[in-house]
């Protein structure tokens, strides 16, 4: 967690390590499109910052290489990818993280997201939450808190 805290003490304009340059935008948890769990139940199930990393890191590995999709990320900043998504899923699940990522919106603009695109990211999501041991209902819980989001990334 220390990781995610970190950079989200930044400053806005700063470039974290490994990431590319993007033009400024305004910062806020509000950009995540999802509020926080109460409690922390979920933050629990699903083991923590170590467990969120692991998650993220196989879910953008399998994206990466899932031929439905993979065209999509290979003009992507893979390391500012793996940093939002660990930040947004650890502040979605109540891990005391802020999200420094553009707003849904912005951050698929030009993209051409289909629900089919979306439907393939969720399968890698739910095989990268199985491999950790992520229990059925909390992982619904999760996809359920998440599912808005599909109304602002894909393409019309």
């Amino acid at each position: 967690m220390i990781g995610f805290i970190a950079f989200a003490l930044m400053a806005a304009d700063a470039v974290p390590p490994g990431e590319e340059p993007v033009d400024p935008y305004p910062h806020g948890n509000a950009n995540a499109a999802a509020t926080p769990f109460a409690g922390k139940a979920m933050w629990t199930a699903f083991h923590g910052s170590e467990g969120v990393s692991r998650i993220v890191d196989t879910t953008v590995d399998r994206l990466i290489v899932d031929p439905r999709i993979a065209e999509i990320f290979k003009a992507h900043d893979l390391v500012r990818l793996r940093r939002t998504l660990k930040e947004q899923f650890c502040y979605v699940l109540n891990g005391g993280c802020d999200y420094t990522g553009r707003d849904m919106q912005q951050a698929h603009k030009d993209l051409g997201l289909q629900t089919a695109d979306m439907g393939a990211l969720v399968e890698n999501l739910q095989a990268a939450m199985r491999k950790e041991g992520i229990g059925f209902g909390a992982q619904n819980r999760f996809l359920a808190k998440l599912a808005p989001i599909k109304r602002d990334v894909i393409g019309r």
